[in-house]
Parts: C-alpha cells; structure tokens; sequence
C-alpha cells in the first residue's frame, strides 16, 4: 500500500503552532539552565556590590528571569494543548506516518516513522514532567522527574536536525514539493 500524505489546514495549523512553541520552549529552558540560571545572574551581582544579602540577590534573580519563564508556561500549555488535538486528530483521521514497526517497510519509510515516534515520545514525556512539576505531581521524585524534563535540552536539537534532513531528503525524492505543501496545503 502506497503510503499518501495529506495536510489539511487543521493538520497544518497544529504543525506550525508547534513548530513556533517548540522553539520558544527550548529557548526559555536553555537560557534558564545555563545563561540566565539565578547562580550565575547572584554571582554577577555579588561581582558589582556586596551591600545587597544573597538572599535578596537571589529573589533579584528570580525577578530578572520571571518574565521569561511565563513565556515557557504559556508556550507548554499551547504546545500540550497542540500535542493533545493532534493525537485526538491522528485517531479521528488515521495515522499520517508510515509505521516503522511494520515488517515489509522500506529503510526510508521505517526511519521517517522512527523519527514521527521520536517526536510524539519525546513531547508525552516533556509534556507529562512539565505537568508533573508545575503541579507538584510525585514530589518525592521531583528532581528525578525535573532532570528527565530538562533532557529536552538535548532531545530537541536532535529532532530539528532530524526533521531538516528528513525535509531534504524528501525534496529530492518522490515527496518533493513536501515543504510547499505544508506551508499552502495540498
């Protein structure tokens, strides 16, 4: 059976609204973690001035950096509410990537499927600790639960690489005009 792919405006909508979020998310967690961590923005205080406690440096952190970290909560309920329409989307219309998992699938179908996989897996599971932390689900494994939501930092990078190559590869095979077809439909 001859695998055809169809974006409808809805499938196109969801894809674009994640591919704004996703970004933004990786952004405002990266600069959290490292650039913007209340260490280092403590530390650059305590470097100009030592007339301010470090308590008091660090609820000035926590200041500096709380107009971004709204950004990230109101980007991962945009992109859980995507992630969320587009599995309800997915089983109302059908699955829209080949299935890596079936036996006679051609090498370049089974990795598009794999890297579809990566995707849906790695958003549950950011989605689900993100969850689980804003509400202090489990707190007892809160910092395991944390350091497997920050893996993210990694995990998306990893997908971006893999969705430019798969967006090449396709342009040079039989899908091309794939790109032009998700921006203006089919």
């Amino acid at each position: 059976m001859k695998f055809q792919q169809k974006f409808t405006l809805f499938h196109r909508l969801l894809h674009w609204i994640m591919a704004i979020a996703m970004p933004i998310l990786f952004i405002t967690g990266f600069l959290r973690m490292y650039w913007m961590n209340k260490n280092n923005i403590v530390a650059v205080i305590e470097s100009k001035t030592s007339a301010i406690p470090k308590e008091q440096m660090t609820d000035i952190a926590k200041e500096i950096r709380e107009p971004m970290w709204q950004w990230h909560e109101v980007f991962a309920h945009v992109m859980i509410f995507a992630f969320l329409a587009r599995i309800i989307y997915m089983l109302v219309k059908g699955i829209r990537f080949p299935n890596p998992f079936k036996s006679n699938q051609p090498l370049k179908e089974r990795l598009q499927g794999f890297i579809y996989v990566y995707f849906y897996l790695f958003v549950f599971i950011s989605a689900v600790t993100g969850i689980c932390i804003e509400k202090d689900l489990f707190s007892t494994y809160h910092e395991q639960i944390e350091a497997v939501h920050k893996w993210g930092i990694y995990w998306f990078p990893i997908f971006i690489l893999l969705h430019f190559a798969g967006i090449v590869l396709a342009e040079f095979s039989s899908k091309k005009g794939i790109t032009s077809r998700m921006i203006g439909g089919d």
